[in-house]
C-alpha cells in the first residue's frame, strides 16, 4: 500500500490558506479518482482505494502542520510500512505560485511539517511533491504569509499547480518517481531547486 499524504492544518479557519496546499491536492486526487477521504483514524482523515492496480490511501493529518510527523509515524507503524511507501505533498515558498517540484528525498527546506516528518521517521528518504506558493514579501512575517490566502491574481496559477501536483502523484504511482521528475520538474533558478 502507498500513502499519499497532503500536509495542512485541520481547522476551518485554515481552509484555503497557502499552508493547506497539500490538503487541496488530496482533495483534487480524491475527487478525480473517486476515492472519498471520509474516515478518521490515527489522527488523520483518510480514504482508501486502488489506482493503477495498487492500493492507495489518501491522508490528511489532523495534528496541525508542525506535528505532521507524529501522524505519519503512527500510520507507518500501524500498517507496517516504511518511508519508501509514502508521498508527501506540501507548500513551498521557494517556488513561484503554481510551479511544482518532484523529489526522491532531501531536507526540509525550512518547512516545519516536513522537518517534523524527518524527525519522527529518522530519515529524509521519501518522495515528495512540492507546490509553489510564492516567496514571502519582505514586509510580511512568514507565519502570516503562509497562513494567508492567495490573491485573486494568483488563483489561476495556484489551481494549475494543484492540478499538476495531483497528476505528478498519479505518475509516481503508475511509472515511478523518475518519470514524474522528468515530466513535471520545471527549469527554475538554482536556489529554487534546493530542499
Amino acid at each position: 500500500m502507498r500513502l499519499v499524504i497532503g500536509l495542512g492544518n485541520p481547522e476551518r479557519e485554515y481552509k484555503g490558506t497557502r499552508h493547506n496546499t497539500g490538503f487541496e491536492v488530496i482533495n483534487k486526487l480524491s475527487f478525480d479518482s473517486r476515492i472519498p477521504v471520509n474516515k478518521s483514524r490515527l489522527r488523520c482523515h483518510t480514504g482508501e482505494g486502488f489506482i493503477h492496480g495498487e492500493k492507495v490511501m489518501f491522508v490528511k493529518p489532523q495534528t496541525y502542520m508542525n506535528a505532521s510527523g507524529e501522524a505519519v509515524r503512527d500510520l507507518l507503524r500501524f500498517y507496517k510500512l516504511s518511508a519508501a511507501d509514502i508521498i508527501i505533498i506540501y507548500d513551498d515558498t521557494s517556488l513561484p505560485v503554481g510551479h511544482i517540484r518532484v523529489r526522491k528525498q532531501g531536507g526540509a527546506g525550512g518547512h516545519n511539517g516536513v522537518k517534523n516528518i524527518i524527525y519522527h521517521l529518522e530519515t529524509d528518504i521519501f518522495h515528495r511533491v512540492r507546490v509553489g506558493i510564492g516567496s514571502k514579501p519582505p514586509d510580511r512575517v512568514l507565519t502570516d504569509y503562509v497562513l494567508g490566502r492567495f490573491s485573486r491574481e494568483e488563483e489561476a496559477a495556484f489551481i494549475d499547480g494543484v492540478t499538476k501536483a495531483s497528476e505528478a502523484v498519479l505518475t509516481i504511482l503508475d511509472r515511478g518517481v523518475d518519470a514524474a521528475m522528468n515530466k513535471y520538474n520545471q527549469t527554475l533558478s538554482k536556489n529554487s531547486d534546493q530542499d
